[in-house]
């Protein structure tokens, strides 16, 4: 990481500023973390399946072909998760994040969303994704 991009990421971290990222090329860890402009950044709010599970594989699928070509911009919190930022991220205006939930591969968790996505939760996705003790 640059010696600009550090300061500027000191500076907006102290002063509890969210930074925005953006990209056009996007990696996919999974339907929660996504890499974007080389940073893993972890969707705020979104509870979705483990990759060793056929939920998961399922919904990193639906990632990929949904992000495919498109550009996306993510506003940090300034925290994180490991080793990944956490964010809201936006693909061309539209919630990255509760466009899965809608899509029926992920669950609100509202212990980090407040319960904006709540709405979104389909009855197929409730019943097939179990959810992540931390988000109930």
């Amino acid at each position: 990481m640059g010696k600009i991009l550090k300061f500027t990421l000191c500076l907006a971290l102290l002063a509890g500023i969210a930074l925005p990222v953006s990209a056009a090329n996007i990696k996919m860890r999974d339907a929660d973390t996504i890499v974007v402009g080389g940073k893993p950044v972890r969707l705020q709010g979104v509870d979705a399946p483990e990759l060793n599970t056929r939920s998961g594989k399922n919904a990193r699928r639906w990632m990929v072909n949904y992000l495919a070509g498109k550009s996306v911009e993510c506003q940090l919190t300034g925290e994180r998760s490991y080793d990944r930022w956490i964010g809201v991220c936006y693909a061309e205006g539209i919630d990255v994040g509760g466009a899965v939930i809608a899509a029926g591969h992920a669950l609100d968790c509202r212990r980090y969303s407040g319960g904006r996505y709540r709405h979104l939760e389909t009855t197929g996705a409730k019943s097939r994704i179990r959810r992540a003790g931390y988000c109930r």
